[in-house]
């Protein structure tokens, strides 16, 4: 079972709320929950709120299936932020200006799934794998005799110039 959870809109900046979608993405949801709760920033009490929503929305769709639910098996599969709106205003500066200032946003995104619902991995195809098993067997080549020959020619020194008194 999978759900998600975005916000749109949060006033601030991605670049900020980054640092602590970071710590949580591939965890367990009661591991995340921790994080979030417990972290000083001010970006982990709006992602916790979107990490929550998506709990409730996989108790739903488990309710809605009739299937059992625990939350302790669900892990953070999928988290991003990526930059909303920018609210663009002007403040006053020297000299009569205005400088302007960039009021950013963002949109944060949470997916969760439980832990038999991940996604498998693709074993290696049959034609690739040996080609690289051959490659890692074959014999390094012998260096070409041109490259040998510049090694081992030498320039001479620049001549000095003789000092005038």
């Amino acid at each position: 079972m999978e759900a998600r959870a975005i916000q749109r809109g949060v006033r601030q900046s991605a670049r900020k709320m980054r640092l602590v979608i970071d710590l949580i993405r591939g965890c367990a949801v009661p591991e995340a929950d921790a994080i979030l709760r417990f972290s000083k920033k001010r970006a982990a009490r709006q992602i916790h709120k979107v990490l929550k929503s998506a709990v409730a929305n996989a108790q739903q769709t488990a309710q809605r299936q009739n299937t059992p639910f625990d939350a302790d098996n669900l892990r953070v599969t999928y988290a991003v932020v990526n930059e909303g709106q920018t609210l663009k205003r002007f403040t006053a500066a020297a000299m009569g200006r205005g400088t302007p200032i960039l009021k950013r946003t963002s949109h944060v995104e949470i997916r969760v799934a439980g832990a038999e619902t991940s996604a498998p991995v693709a074993p290696p195809r049959g034609p690739a794998a040996p080609k690289a098993e051959a490659k890692a067997e074959q014999k390094p080549r012998a260096r070409k005799a041109s490259a040998t020959k510049a090694k081992a020619k030498k320039k001479t020194p620049a001549k000095k110039k003789k000092a005038s008194k």
